[in-house]
């Protein structure tokens, strides 16, 4: 990412604490709404790791995934959870990863280690704001990290049903059936909610089909 080797010296670790204390003294003063947008706009432009390692053509960025999500919790019908607080969940679910990436679990770093650096960078996003909204900001990504609600888990289970329909999304953009199959491995037995369950039979039917028309063509 820009600027990472200039910060691993000493001099640029320097600037980078003044830097921050400044956006910090910023967010004390309400002028750190600026900062935060821009630091926030990285998500644009930090690509989703595990179709990079699968070296899917134009990967989508974080910011993708987290849109769509959030469109997910706004259609959902399931009067019981709180639809607002689903929607803001998603949004907020992956901000830390405008500062330390997309960590993916090839990349061999331990849950408690993701989850320290996370944190941090949470922390540090949120000092830009205005109390009230650092508290607000930080709970909900809180509530995430610690599934303890209802509409953490359903948020928890869209972020793995947004994963698997672009999973299949690519491989009918590369015409190639099947190609992705670990990512929908990787979810199975992980959906409960009624809504998600179905939507995910929706996915592996229409997938299913292109898998036998690709297994047709070539008998």
């Amino acid at each position: 990412m820009p600027g990472r080797s200039s910060s691993s010296s000493p001099g640029g670790r320097k600037r980078k604490r003044r830097k921050r204390r400044r956006w910090m003294a910023a967010g004390a003063s309400g002028g750190g709404l600026l900062p935060f947008l821009r630091l926030l706009g990285q998500l644009k432009r930090v690509p989703r790791t595990g179709w990079v390692y699968r070296n899917v053509a134009k990967p989508e960025s974080v910011s993708d995934h987290m849109y769509r999500m959030a469109m997910m919790a706004l259609v959902t019908e399931d009067k019981s959870l709180n639809k607002d607080r689903c929607m803001r969940l998603a949004l907020v679910h992956d901000m830390a990863e405008c500062i330390v990436g997309d960590i993916a679990p090839a990349d061999n770093i331990s849950k408690e280690e993701k989850h320290r650096r996370e944190e941090a960078a949470m922390r540090q996003l949120t000092q830009l704001l205005s109390e009230d909204l650092r508290k607000e900001i930080y709970e909900l990504w809180e509530e995430y990290e610690n599934q303890c609600t209802a509409e953490a888990k359903f948020v928890k289970q869209l972020d793995q049903c947004e994963m698997i329909l672009q999973a299949f999304e690519y491989e009918e953009l590369e015409n190639t059936p099947g190609r992705l199959q670990d990512f929908y491995d990787s979810t199975a037995g992980k959906f409960v909610h009624p809504e998600i369950l179905q939507l995910v039979s929706l996915i592996n039917t229409e997938r299913n089909k292109k898998l036998a028309a690709a297994s047709h063509a070539h008998s």
